[in-house]
């Protein structure tokens, strides 16, 4: 068989060389880091299908999840409202997931290459899921941490604030915070930074809560110059997870959408390992199915966005949060 390469060790980059490998397609996988290891993550995977666990063979590594149906919305320092999921999303540490995956990878047989940094030039046989590029001006900032001894009001929590918005998660080692910023001139470090962030938004019960508990420091990481959308098309190769197109981190499905994207290309990279297409049809199919697939709910989360963080928007939010009014069902389903 033709080998496949794969510059990128994320969801997208592990599900795609697992499944490969289980093919029967050679494959290397470069990262330029190292397992275990903590990522900037909701760590809850909404709107993941039967179908790609299956088709991924992800059901080992998705073992012990928590499957939660119960949502807490605040807007500010308002009471909270409550959503029900129509399916659960499943809670799991990236620290757990990632190394999982990785051991899955190398155990069937694939060539993994941490500490690899490769350039991101397309060519035939290789796969580019390096995450998502830098943006030009560093405005948004990610920052997560873990929690332990941290009560929740539910399973999962969503809190808006002044151009901001934090996710909490109850995951199997504590509770997973994870927040979006805008960049403000803060000093802290670690949980003391993340802890300041929410205050600066407005979120004080909340940062009142996270300054009683206890900060997993070693968890705690940040990611800096985010943007979000669909990015330009290239001008060659197959782009899959945060490379193609990375959706606003509010709709929970970015973990679910690098796998998805790792379905998506198995069968056109088989049939090119196997020669029975070249590698320009193999392109064109899963650009295509990219296109296809994720079209619709990129569309809906970039128009959603700005109601969250902008401040003239949030407004409109808040109003119809109050109310009551905001449609929760009908924006899962678009946004899934």
């Amino acid at each position: 068989m033709r080998p496949i390469e794969i510059v990128g060790g994320g969801l997208a980059g592990l599900s795609l060389g697992l499944a490969l490998r289980r093919a029967g397609v050679p494959v290397t996988l470069h990262e330029a880091g190292r397992y275990p290891r903590h990522r900037v993550c909701g760590e809850f995977i909404s709107g993941l299908v039967p179908g790609v666990i299956e088709r991924l063979g992800l059901a080992p590594a998705l073992a012990g999840a928590l499957p939660h149906v119960d949502v807490a919305w605040s807007v500010g320092s308002g009471p909270p409202r409550h959503q029900t999921l129509p399916r659960p999303a499943l809670a799991l540490s990236r620290h757990v997931l990632d190394t999982r995956l990785a051991n899955a990878f190398t155990a069937a047989g694939g060539d993994l290459r941490t500490g690899s940094r490769q350039d991101a030039a397309p060519r035939a046989g290789r796969v580019i899921a390096t995450g998502r590029p830098r943006a030009g001006d560093p405005v948004w900032l990610g920052l997560k941490a873990h929690w332990s001894h941290l009560r929740l009001e539910r399973p999962l929590e969503m809190h808006v604030g002044d151009q901001a918005y934090v996710g909490l998660a109850q995951v199997s080692e504590g509770v997973n915070v994870c927040g979006l910023f805008r960049r403000r001139p803060l000093a802290g470090r670690g949980a003391a930074l993340l802890v300041d962030y929410v205050r600066a938004a407005g979120l004080q019960p909340l940062a009142e809560r996270l300054a009683a508990a206890t900060c997993v420091e070693e968890s705690f990481c940040a990611v800096a110059a985010l943007e979000f959308g669909r990015r330009p098309a290239p001008p060659a190769g197959i782009h899959l997870g945060d490379a193609a197109a990375t959706i606003p981190p509010f709709t929970g499905h970015g973990m679910a959408m690098a796998f998805e994207g790792a379905a998506v290309a198995l069968a056109p990279l088989v049939a090119y390992a196997e020669g029975r297409i070249d590698w320009d049809k193999a392109e064109r199919a899963v650009a295509s199915a990219l296109r296809r697939r994720f079209r619709t709910r990129l569309t809906w989360a970039g128009l959603l966005h700005p109601f969250l963080l902008q401040p003239r928007r949030r407004r409109w939010f808040e109003y119809l949060h109050r109310a009551h009014l905001v449609p929760f069902r009908p924006l899962y389903a678009a946004l899934h």
